[in-house]
């Protein structure tokens, strides 16, 4: 148990999702964080402000504050961030062109002087848990799990693994054995370390550039180790071809995969936008989680996932920025990207559901957080939960930066269409994770 002599209360207006397509708000609400992190009160202010408690509340941020959910994103490439919005080609020669030689140089020095200004942007987005690559080598790795360490962020990481086409220099033969060597030696580092804030994901890049057997030692060291898996499934359809052509025997690009051991409730496959109904209900008997990307989907022309028939097969879904083929880490507008494709989806698919803005809220918190199999501890602001939590400055959405009372005219579903439609870091005012600030814009105070 914490020493702590106070809790941390914190004022706004509440809005969270802890069901797809459902809002809950607490217009001048509140939250009590204990020592420990955890949230221990919420509702309104007042009735809060006047409860007697053993220990003093620290009282931050105002009733014109708004009080989210931290956002979760679980796809997204760290080395590849200084290349966002850069090239127009379509996934692979873009991957050729413009990322392989990026990551190529992703080690050493250069590894860990950018991870840690990484890591501060994730949390000034008000994104508090993020799973992402590094790229192949170890340090930059090590390197990353040290800087999510520092920033306090809830990250799950993985060193990219590529024994076919890979940048590295080492000779074939000795690839896949160091790949995997190394894999393991992150995973029994940093697996559970910083009080479970931060895990390993054995990270096979895609079917292209890993063999089947890298891939099956891959699955099974996960196992093994309780850990994670990450890779990239049926993004376009120039890699579908050449995964037909490369895995004849397969029924589709999702089997091989299967065949490899790889399809388990803690693998995130990423993107998934090409899949037929049977690999669909593959994912689903699996309990295996896709990445919808939709920012990445149209800046590489590969596709808008189905993002309704994935749901109605019974797919975990959680939403991922997918930087670099992403162009920003803002998960507001990975959140606007799901809306507008699926509506523009609707134009040529009449039967499409369109989602809306409350259920892709939801699959960027509560949503995800199921998916991951994290819904009891984060996703909500739920009492007994993590206090993973965003602090949102109203006026800064509203045009000509309105007063912040102007916030008592806004429903709960226009204040989240504001963050949707202009939402961003510009907006964000503190970012906490198990009840920690991880970023802050101004020094906050009860006003």
């Amino acid at each position: 148990m914490s020493n702590d002599a106070f809790w941390t209360g914190i004022r706004g207006f509440l809005i969270d999702a802890p069901t797809l397509g459902g809002l809950r708000d607490v217009r001048d609400g509140a939250i009590i964080v204990d020592g420990d992190g955890l949230i221990v009160e919420r509702g309104n202010y007042e009735d809060l402000l006047r409860r007697p408690r053993s220990l003093p509340v620290r009282w931050l941020h105002s009733r014109w504050m708004l009080i989210l959910p931290g956002l979760i994103d679980i796809h997204t490439h760290i080395p590849q961030y200084p290349a966002v919005a850069r090239g127009s080609a379509e996934l692979l020669p873009w991957l050729k062109e413009h990322i392989f030689p990026l990551e190529r140089e992703f080690t050493g020095a250069k590894a860990r002087g950018e991870v840690g200004a990484y890591f501060q942007e994730v949390a000034r987005h008000g994104t508090t848990t993020v799973m992402a690559y590094t790229a192949i080598y170890e340090d930059s790795c090590d390197a990353a799990f040290r800087a999510a360490e520092k920033t306090g962020i809830r990250a799950i990481l993985g060193k990219v693994m590529m024994d076919t086409g890979s940048y590295g220099q080492l000779a074939p033969e000795k690839i896949m054995s160091q790949s995997l060597a190394e894999s393991e030696r992150l995973c029994k580092k940093w697996h559970g370390a910083n009080n479970g804030l931060l895990e390993y994901a054995f990270s096979p890049r895609f079917a292209l550039s890993c063999t089947p057997e890298l891939m099956e030692e891959a699955a099974l060291m996960a196992k093994k180790h309780g850990a994670w898996i990450q890779t990239h499934l049926s993004e376009n359809l120039g890699e579908l071809e050449a995964v037909r052509e490369l895995y004849p025997k397969a029924l589709d690009y999702t089997d091989v995969y299967d065949r490899c051991g790889m399809l388990t409730p803690k693998t995130v496959f990423g993107h998934c936008i090409h899949l037929s109904e049977r690999e669909r209900d593959r994912l689903a008997e699996a309990r295996s989680i896709a990445a919808h990307c939709p920012t990445a989907n149209l800046f590489l022309a590969s596709g808008i996932m189905p993002l309704d028939k994935m749901q109605n097969a019974g797919v975990p879904i959680g939403l991922g920025s997918d930087v670099a083929a992403g162009p920003e880490l803002n998960m507001w507008q990975v959140m606007r990207c799901a809306l507008e494709s699926q509506k523009a989806r609707s134009f040529y698919e009449k039967d499409t559901r369109l989602p809306s803005p409350a259920s892709v809220f939801h699959l960027a918190t509560q949503g995800a957080a199921d998916a991951m199999g994290k819904g009891e501890i984060i996703g909500s602001l739920d009492i007994g939960k993590d206090a993973d939590i965003t602090v949102v400055d109203i006026a800064a959405m509203l045009p000509y930066r309105a007063s912040g009372r102007s916030v008592d005219d806004l429903s709960a579903e226009d204040v989240l269409n504001l963050c949707i439609h202009r939402g961003g870091p510009h907006s964000v005012v503190e970012t906490f994770v198990r009840g920690k600030s991880v970023w802050r814009t101004v020094q906050p105070e009860l006003f």
